[in-house]
C-alpha cells in the first residue's frame, strides 16, 4: 500500500518539483517512485565534485536530503502541512569519480511532528557510495 498522500501520483508529477532550485542546478533526476520510496539520480561532474576529482560528500548530502525532503512532503497534505530538515547525518562509504550516483529513500519513521528518513546513494556499479539519514519536523502550513 503505498505511503504518498496522492494515491494515484506517478512519477511523471515530479519532474517540475526542482525548477529554479540547486536539484536543477545539479541535474538531479527523477528515477524510480514506489509504494514506499523515491529513487533520484545526479551526476557526477564538474559541478558536484570536489578538488581531487571524487564526489563531493556535500553534493551527496544535497542529493540524500532532496530525494527525503521532497518524500516527505509527499506523505503529507500539502494543503495543511509543509517538512523542513532539522538534522542531516551521511557516512561517505567509497567515492565516485563520474557516471551518475543514485539515491534511494525510505521512511524509518512517519510521526505527526517528525519524519526520518534512510537514504543509500548507490554507484552506476551499485556499490554502496554514501548512507543517510535525514530528520525532518513537520509544521502546519499557517505557522
Amino acid at each position: 500500500m503505498s505511503i504518498w498522500f496522492n494515491k494515484s501520483l506517478k512519477l511523471a508529477d515530479l519532474e517540475t518539483t526542482g525548477a529554479g532550485t540547486m536539484s536543477e542546478f545539479l541535474d538531479m533526476q527523477f528515477v524510480e517512485l514506489g509504494d514506499d520510496y523515491i529513487k533520484m539520480k545526479m551526476p557526477v561532474d564538474h559541478r558536484t565534485k570536489q578538488p581531487y576529482g571524487l564526489l563531493h560528500g556535500g553534493a551527496s548530502c544535497a542529493l540524500a536530503e532532496t530525494a527525503a525532503s521532497l518524500a516527505s512532503q509527499l506523505v503529507l497534505d500539502p494543503k495543511k502541512f509543509i517538512c523542513v530538515g532539522i538534522e542531516i547525518n551521511a557516512n561517505h562509504i567509497q567515492s565516485a569519480r563520474d557516471g551518475f550516483v543514485t539515491a534511494i529513500t525510505r521512511p524509518l519513521h512517519l510521526g505527526a511532528t517528525t519524519h526520518v528518513w534512510d537514504i543509500k546513494i548507490y554507484d552506476d556499479k551499485e556499490k554502496l557510495i554514501c548512507i543517510s539519514r535525514l530528520t525532518l519536523a513537520i509544521l502546519n502550513k499557517a505557522f
